[in-house]
């Protein structure tokens, strides 16, 4: 062994580190440190551990400012595919309605059992099903709050940075940059962004990723 032979984990190819580009998703996402440990299955501190280095890469100076950076990984397919819209944009049609209930389980029963929609797949508290191409998502509020009365629309948009960019320019006040949602087991990505209406409700443009 050379005196020179350096020490650690060699360094990450990407800027950020697998772990810390899914904490910097959740934040865009607008999850709480807690509710991220929680899902993470680690404690508030290894949070804001992450957290802190992520700001350190970035210049970034606060968690608020990270909601907006418009970063991409490296390996996303997202990434890899780099294409840009030149065509006007155009919202397709709405791809998920997503809904407030007081207990997944007993829901998913219900939508499942009684309704009789095909059940997609469930992950902790979130469950999904389709509703003749347009997805249904079911959500438990962590906070504890009773069930809202209002749905959020998401629309389907063929290139979400693009679709982000020019409606940004006509004014849109998004709350969020576009950030990667799921990766499914078949390397499809769920990309998405939200914004607000007029009256203040929520909306989203959503995108499906396949890798090249």
């Amino acid at each position: 062994m050379t005196g020179s032979a350096k020490r650690g984990r060699p360094a990450h190819p990407d800027v950020l580190t697998p772990t810390e580009w899914r904490i910097v998703d959740a934040v865009r996402h607008g999850m709480s440190n807690r509710e991220i440990a929680r899902r993470r299955g680690v404690s508030s501190d290894a949070v804001k551990f992450h957290l802190a280095n992520v700001e350190a890469k970035l210049q970034i100076e606060s968690g608020s400012a990270l909601r907006f950076w418009a970063g991409v990984p490296a390996d996303s397919a997202l990434k890899r595919r780099g294409e840009t819209m030149n065509q006007g944009l155009q919202l397709g049609p709405i791809g998920q309605i997503s809904r407030d209930v007081s207990d997944i389980e007993k829901a998913v029963a219900w939508y499942r059992d009684v309704l009789g929609l095909p059940h997609l797949y469930t992950f902790g508290n979130l469950a999904f099903f389709d509703c003749g191409g347009t997805r249904l998502f079911l959500d438990v509020r962590e906070s504890g709050e009773p069930p809202g009365q209002e749905s959020v629309l998401y629309f389907r948009v063929d290139d979400i940075t693009a679709a982000h960019q020019q409606l940004m320019a006509r004014g849109v006040q998004f709350t969020d940059a576009p950030h990667l949602i799921h990766r499914h087991d078949n390397g499809v990505e769920e990309w998405m962004a939200f914004f607000e209406d007029l009256e203040g409700r929520t909306l989203a443009i959503m995108c499906q990723v396949t890798p090249s």
